[in-house]
């Protein structure tokens, strides 16, 4: 949500534009990742460390992609807690860094990545500024006492 601002809102200044953006630049760090690591992998070939490993490397990555992907797309809808937690899996987002650019790539092309959820806060909030702000009208300087803190028949403070 960094890269759109506060245009999601309204779905102004660029908004269109941005989330194309964001959905190409994702595809294209995903096609420079898998490139990455495909010359990784022939490193791997060259040097003859063995079939074991290859596959080790290749299920490794394809296991964490995976997990990235899904913790990533539900972080787009909720808040994770607990073992889920962004923090917690950071490194295995590192790792399967594939997974989260193909979950961003994907969500930007329906909404910003995060709209949904920033979106549902949003609202939540809105409605419960409007609620404290319903109950606070008027001036309250030009409410009438109600016989407290009046000295000699003036209102003032008592």
């Amino acid at each position: 949500m960094r890269f759109f601002g506060t245009t999601w809102v309204h779905h102004d200044g660029g908004y269109g534009p941005r989330r194309a953006g964001v959905a190409a630049g994702a595809l294209a760090a995903t096609v420079a990742g898998c490139l990455t690591l495909r010359f990784a992998y022939e490193g791997l070939v060259i040097a003859e460390v063995g079939g074991f490993l290859n596959a080790l490397v290749i299920v490794m990555f394809a296991v964490c992609s995976t997990i990235a992907f899904r913790k990533t797309w539900e972080g787009f809808s909720r808040r994770l807690t607990g073992a889920a937690n962004p923090d917690s899996l950071r490194s295995l987002r590192a790792i399967g860094f594939i997974g989260v650019l193909l979950a961003y790539f994907f969500r930007a092309l329906a909404e910003a990545p995060g709209e949904k959820l920033h979106r549902a806060e949003y609202e939540a909030a809105r409605a419960r500024w409007e609620k404290r702000r319903g109950t606070r009208t008027g001036n309250p300087a030009a409410r009438a006492n109600s016989g407290r803190g009046r000295r000699n028949g003036r209102p003032g403070r008592g």
